[in-house]
């Protein structure tokens, strides 16, 4: 298999990088968008010649195609920056969705990956999973209902639609493939922001080592929070922040059989857009090598208080302000400035 086509900035070395570790890690913080992005493109930081066998792995995930239907409508036009629709899918057995009334697969997680034109950083956005949005086709419903009705294409045009931002890119990935990439990572640490028990399992404030079935239960858990799902995307978001740290550590960036395992583990559960190549993911990457961790900004999407529709489903509600400075930031390329604006706030 020949090596992606892949132009190389000039100071790429492909034999070796004889900087300091700290750089070599700076310059390895690509893409945080999800997993699989880290792990594509991390394999360009160790030696050029892993490139085309990695991607050969890679090449292993499922691709779909996220243009829209005849009937959804016009696509939002291309905008400042790039936008990457991250979605992780929970398959519960028959039992356990019987419980929670879930139908077919939903989104369990739901992040919006905002890349400044300047490649300066990232910012990380997380839907609430049962917040009340119009889904292209279905009327209103809760937003993780639209992987459910039309997979990961009615999951982008939903998205679409309430952020008026066009979507680049798009990535789903089964909770499965996450316990797998925490276990071939050796684990990871988290950092825990309340004592909690789930399954078994007691969980500390502080930082926490946790296996991919730990990790699993860590993610998955909301009825033990007071503010349920919002607790539960800030610990998807302390997950993140996790993998990612382990990622760009000294022992797996200078382990090319560690990488590979790990993209080997993830590719089976994992379905991108079908232009999100193995070389798209490493250009993104070298782009960004100039990032550091504090560049990577976390936040939620704004919300109202949870509610009881007339049917008797429990939605979240949008909220219009905040919703309508978003999309403007979005657009302008301004996310610097809606992130200073309200940080913390959801």
């Amino acid at each position: 298999m020949s090596e992606p086509d892949i132009d190389l900035p000039g100071d790429w070395e492909q034999d070796g990088d004889t900087r300091p570790p700290r750089r070599r890690r700076r310059r390895a913080l690509l893409i945080i968008l999800l997993i699989l992005v880290v792990l594509i493109a991390a394999v360009g930081i160790i030696a050029g010649r892993y490139l085309a066998s990695l991607n050969g792995s890679y090449e292993k995930r499922t691709t779909v195609s996220i243009d829209r239907g005849a009937s959804d409508g016009d696509r939002p036009e291309d905008a400042g920056g790039e936008n990457i629709l991250l979605l992780g899918s929970d398959k519960r057995n028959a039992e356990d969705a019987a419980a929670e009334h879930v139908s077919g697969q939903r989104s369990d997680v739901m992040m919006l990956v905002h890349i400044p034109e300047d490649h300066s950083g990232a910012y990380v956005m997380s839907f609430p999973r049962d917040l009340y949005v119009d889904i292209p086709g279905h009327g209103k419903d809760r937003i993780n209902a639209a992987l459910a009705f039309g997979g990961v294409p009615l999951a982008v045009s939903t998205v679409e639609d309430f952020t008026g931002t066009r979507i680049d890119h798009a990535a789903l990935i089964d909770f499965e493939g996450i316990q797998g990439l925490v276990d071939a990572l050796g684990g990871v640490d988290v950092q825990v922001s309340q004592d909690f028990t789930a399954d078994g399992t007691t969980f500390t404030k502080g930082s926490m080592h946790m296996d991919g079935a730990t990790a699993l239960t860590f993610v998955r858990q909301r009825k033990a929070f007071a503010d349920g799902d919002f607790q539960r995307n800030r610990n998807q978001q302390a997950l993140l922040q996790g993998i990612v740290s382990e990622l760009l550590s000294r022992d797996t960036l200078s382990s090319p059989s560690r990488i590979s395992e790990t993209v080997k583990v993830i590719s089976p559960y994992l379905t991108t857009d079908d232009d999100l190549t193995g070389s798209a993911l490493v250009s993104l990457g070298l782009s960004m090598r100039g990032i550091r961790g504090d560049d990577i900004h976390y936040l939620g999407v704004p919300h109202g208080d949870p509610y009881t529709t007339s049917g008797g489903a429990s939605v979240v509600a949008t909220e219009d302000e905040d919703t309508k400075a978003l999309r403007t930031a979005l657009k302008d390329d301004t996310m610097d400035e809606y992130f200073a604006a309200h940080e913390g706030e959801y």
